[in-house]
């Protein structure tokens, strides 16, 4: 695509300053930016911003997140490119009001990442809406089980598109158009790093919403995934699996429990509490091990995390639970999905006796598949035209 578009990309930056969630939203602003397109980043979620620093809503309003964005912004020399609503207030933070309007009235396309955008009928003068799914089948679920206020935001874009790449009978039907799509990744911030620590790590909520119901069938959380391998630890040597898990936001982790089967537990908030130490802690680690939330393992759609992707970019191989993806991923060398606890342990081993195999293969993966240009070049074209292929779900 040789066109330069005006780009409005929506996110959670501000709304939780976390280290992980940064780059989740950070990586389509950058990625678009590099290409060439004229790009503005949005939050108007509609929520009271989260402080980490106080464990809850932000008592004096959002200015510990404004600060926050600011920052963040400002060293990717974005600093006069964002904007933040504050939904109880209405207050608007970044551009000035005049270049903020003219943002929003002049603009192409607006890419609306996991449905942030608490009011996406605001913003309908811009030509072209596109909804990111990054939630499947808990998302189709919702629709079906008639949440008005979600059909409400999705029937405002033009199109639609899902992490969900794998077509599969297991995902529930909501009778939408879902495109397939995948989380770009910047390749150029994810550099190898030249040594690393000796054990399998992954970023994870243990719970992060409550179960759906839907057909006498429950979709789970990674919680309800992880009662099979919580024993994987006692078959290799100590301090191999760790996780940077936090408290649950459903049910509880259980951390004496974990910790008794041999699970190095430590807090996210202090070791990758912000964008850099999550990439540091990504980059120094062998590889990933982790577990999917339970809904997309019985929906097999494929889809794929954006830490995932991240720790391949930084050539550091993944050991994951299968949710379809190996019929879109390469599978075997970098990547290694598993089914059960002996599949989790033989990608282990095979991780340990040959990392360099895996690094190598790991890097090429992100490379072919996760490339920021490539992925993002692909969405944009699909975006903005009137005409695309056709995948119901």
């Amino acid at each position: 695509m040789n066109s330069r578009l005006r780009i409005i990309v929506t996110g959670l930056i501000a709304q939780y300053p976390l280290g992980g969630v940064a780059w989740d939203y950070l990586q389509y602003v950058l990625g678009l930016s590099r290409m060439g397109h004229d790009v503005y980043y949005l939050e108007d979620t509609g929520f009271w911003p989260y402080n980490p620093t106080t464990g809850g809503l932000s008592e004096d309003g959002c200015s510990y997140n404004v600060a926050y964005l600011d920052t963040v912004m400002a060293q990717f020399n974005l600093q006069d490119r964002w904007m933040f609503r504050h939904d109880y207030t209405d207050q608007w933070y970044g551009l000035k009001e005049t270049e903020r309007r003219e943002a929003i009235a002049t603009a192409d396309l607006l890419i609306n990442v996991s449905g942030c955008l608490a009011y996406p009928e605001r913003y309908r003068s811009i030509k072209r809406l596109a909804f990111i799914d990054s939630d499947p089948v808990f998302t189709q679920i919702k629709l079906l089980l008639g949440y008005e206020s979600f059909r409400a935001q999705i029937d405002q874009h033009d199109v639609l598109f899902s992490f969900a790449e794998n077509p599969s009978h297991n995902i529930p039907c909501s009778g939408d158009t879902w495109l397939p799509t995948r989380q770009p990744i910047v390749l150029d911030e994810w550099q190898p790093a030249t040594s690393h620590r000796d054990c399998f790590t992954t970023v994870m909520n243990w719970t992060s919403y409550d179960s759906l119901e839907y057909n006498e069938e429950i979709y789970g959380q990674k919680d309800e995934e992880f009662k099979t391998y919580i024993d994987l630890p006692a078959s290799l040597p100590e301090g191999t699996l760790e996780l940077a898990v936090n408290e649950g936001k459903t049910n509880r982790t259980p951390r004496e429990r974990l910790e008794a089967a041999g699970w190095k537990l430590v807090s996210p908030a202090e070791v990758c509490a912000d964008m850099h130490s999550y990439r540091d802690y990504i980059r120094h680690s062998r590889a990933e091990w982790s577990v999917a939330k339970q809904g997309y393992v019985k929906g097999r759609s494929g889809w794929f995390s954006c830490r995932s992707a991240c720790y391949l970019a930084s050539a550091r191989p993944v050991v994951v639970q299968d949710t379809g993806f190996s019929k879109v991923i390469p599978c075997g060398d970098g990547v290694i999905a598993f089914d059960n606890p002996d599949e989790a342990l033989a990608g282990i081993e095979s991780v340990r006796s040959n990392p360099k195999l895996h690094s190598t293969a790991a890097r090429e993966i992100a490379e072919s598949y996760f490339n920021s240009t490539s992925v993002l070049t692909n969405l944009v074209e699909r975006a903005t035209s009137n005409v695309c292929e056709v995948q119901v779900a």
